[in-house]
């Protein structure tokens, strides 16, 4: 695993009180896969023949769009993009989830991701992955890993039946440093003792919430950022 500075990673302390906890954004960061992957498996194995062109076709067409609504705003992404789950069945999707881990995102795990998580963990850090993906499809995940907790979207049902949308609050950006900070308060987890760790610059609130941030595989604006201030970065892969 390569690093820039060795205090990326967690290291023993004396025990305390006041706990502390390593929250992992996911996409781009443990694995190289993406929601957009994942929506894709579901859309393939949704059981009818014109179902599965029918949303074949559409996320194809709707590639370039879904590029640039995740460049500009998260949150919009988001919420456009989970509308395409919208009439898929509840049971289906809780069925597909395992089978999705294997044959996708558990070959997609970077390299190193397993040790610095395992790393975290010895250090007496609470294991935490916070992503912007839906909940049923990162649990496998989160299991393999070894994750303590999984905070992620979640999506709506109706009748048995995906509406296409997300229970706010939606996960991202901002809101991801929202969320660490509550967990903290909840689970009496310093901040500051926390560490943090995203692909992204679209992350910066997530990883300026916590003590202790780190640019994992970093896109150009994270690594400026992360030079900047003088933070660790990781190459997991």
């Amino acid at each position: 695993m390569k690093h820039e500075r060795s205090d990326a990673n967690p290291t023993p302390e004396a025990p305390a009180s006041v706990g502390k906890a390593a929250f992992f954004d996911v996409d781009g960061t443990l694995i190289s896969t993406n929601v957009v992957h994942a929506y894709g498996y579901y859309a393939m194995n949704e059981g009818s023949y014109s179902g599965i062109a029918r949303r074949t076709f559409s996320t194809l067409v709707q590639l370039p769009l879904f590029g640039a609504l995740n460049l500009v705003d998260r949150k919009i992404f988001n919420e456009y993009f989970y509308r395409q789950y919208a009439g898929l069945t509840e049971d289906r999707l809780m069925t597909l989830n395992q089978n999705l881990f294997d044959d996708v995102i558990k070959p997609a795990i970077f390299p190193r991701a397993q040790d610095l998580i395992d790393q975290a963990r010895r250090a007496g850090c609470k294991v935490v992955l916070v992503t912007g993906a839906l909940d049923f499809t990162m649990r496998p995940l989160a299991k393999h890993l070894g994750a303590d907790d999984l905070i992620a979207n979640r999506m709506q049902f109706v009748g048995g039946k995906a509406t296409g949308k997300v229970i706010p609050p939606i996960i991202e950006g901002a809101n991801k440093a929202d969320v660490i900070r509550q967990y903290c308060e909840s689970n009496t987890i310093s901040l500051m003792k926390s560490y943090a760790y995203s692909d992204s610059a679209s992350d910066y609130a997530m990883l300026t919430v916590v003590g202790r941030p780190t640019a994992v595989n970093p896109d150009l604006r994270l690594r400026a950022i992360a030079r900047s201030y003088n933070w660790p970065v990781l190459d997991l892969r």
